[in-house]
């Protein structure tokens, strides 16, 4: 049975792909407490850790951010 394609979010024009998270409470607070000092989103700290994790596991795919 094939794959069933997922629809575009109405409106946007972006290809990134979405995904949906849970933190525990403390960490969740962190995370806020952090994006507010920075003074971006949460989703902006969580994809900055996880490109610096992907870099540091496998540091060949360190250049292909935004690619």
């Amino acid at each position: 049975m094939p794959a069933k394609k997922r629809a575009k979010n109405k409106g946007s024009n972006s290809a990134m792909p979405r995904t949906s998270v849970s933190f525990p409470p403390e960490l969740y607070k962190t995370l806020e407490d952090l994006a507010t000092k920075k003074k971006v989103s949460i989703g902006w700290v969580v994809r900055d850790a996880v490109e610096k994790y992907v870099a540091d596991q496998w540091p060949l795919f360190a250049n292909l951010k935004g690619n």
